[in-house]
This record gives structure tokens, sequence and C-alpha cells, in this order.
């Protein structure tokens, strides 16, 4: 399964037993940009601000008062439920006098959240391979074309007197390609070297 994180902020409300919720989703980059965005859509006058964000490996969440297990944990469920990643989501709820019960406040804060992450705009996190390319000078047009082709960025350029050496940047699915047309274009002269994985 591919992952996604969110294009843009998302919002979606519900009223539950005269409750009010208001889920609220954004992309996150790093769990201080998220907890920063928490910060900045939480509402003071709110009975509960219950969130929960999940960034690589990284995930938190939190109750902010509700009973435990009620709150965090299914919003929690609600972004993994639907493969995002780099994603907070904020459910604030402002009480409406009725008691909704554990199992009421779990599906109220998981539905909304899980309503809110439905209904936004997604994008395709794409997994991205660093590489080291050394090849002779006579070989750095072919090269060049070779890395419009297959998406490379051109992260670092030096030379020496053995040729050109590249740093670049491209994206995972297309490194096994772009070594093979490597090869052939440069009946194995040029040398490519994978140096760093990593998501954006």
């Amino acid at each position: 399964m591919s992952l996604h994180t969110l294009a843009a902020p998302a919002r979606f409300t519900l009223e539950v037993k005269k409750s009010r919720f208001l889920a609220q989703a954004a992309p996150a980059e790093t769990p201080e940009a998220a907890l920063a965005w928490l910060r900045q859509v939480s509402d003071g006058d709110a009975t509960h601000n219950c969130w929960a964000y999940r960034i690589g490996p990284a995930y938190r969440y939190s109750d902010d008062g509700e009973p435990g297990g009620t709150a965090g944990r299914p919003i929690l469920a609600a972004i993994e439920g639907q493969a995002l990643d780099g994603v907070i989501v904020v459910v604030t709820r402002w009480y409406g006098g009725i008691n909704l019960g554990a199992g009421g406040l779990v599906r109220a804060y998981g539905g909304s959240a899980a309503e809110c992450l439905r209904t936004a705009p997604r994008q395709a996190l794409i997994a991205w391979v660093e590489a080291r390319l050394a090849c002779d000078f006579s070989l750095a047009s072919n090269v060049h074309a070779l890395m419009v082709a297959v998406g490379a960025e051109k992260l670092g350029e030096s030379f020496d007197e053995t040729g050109l050496r590249l740093h670049l940047r491209l994206p995972a699915p297309m490194f096994d390609r772009f070594a093979l047309r490597l090869r052939d274009v440069s009946r194995g002269a040029a040398h490519l070297l994978r140096i760093e994985t990593d998501i954006e």
C-alpha cells in the first residue's frame, strides 16, 4: 500500500447529542510543525482539543481530558487506517450537556477524524534515493538527458582529472532504470553509487 499525505488542510464538523465536534487535519513534515499547528487551531473555549499525528515512525496523541483511549487513539487509528503519513488531526469538542459514554466518544472522535481525512485532498509521498555518479566528460550530455528522463535532480556537480562527478536525487522506483540506461549509454564506464533513501 502506498503512503499519502494531505495536499492541504481540511475540516469536518459533526454533531452528536448536542456536542459539536470539529475535526481539522493538516500535513506536517516534523513533530514540531505538527505541535505548532495544534497550538494554532486549538480553541481555548472548547471543552476538549484532542489530537494525534503520524510522521514516519514518530506518533503521538492526546485525549485532552477525555476518558483514556476514547479520543487520541481513535484519531490516530483514523490516520493509520487511511495509509496517511506526515499528518496531524485535531478534533475539538464543545460539550452539549449529554454524556456519550466511552463507545460514543470513540465513534465521535474516530469517525469525525476519519471523515475529515477521507474528504481531504491527498498527494502521494515519494520515496527518493540519492546517488553519486562518476563519468567521463564525453558522456556529460547523455547523462544529463537521462537525468531529465527519470526525473533526477542535480544536488551537486564537480570535475576532476578523470571527468564529471554528480550528486543526484531521483525517485527510488526509477533508480534501477536509470542505472541500466546509464550502463548502456556509457558501455559500463560510468559509475553509479546509491547513497541514501528518504521520503518526501
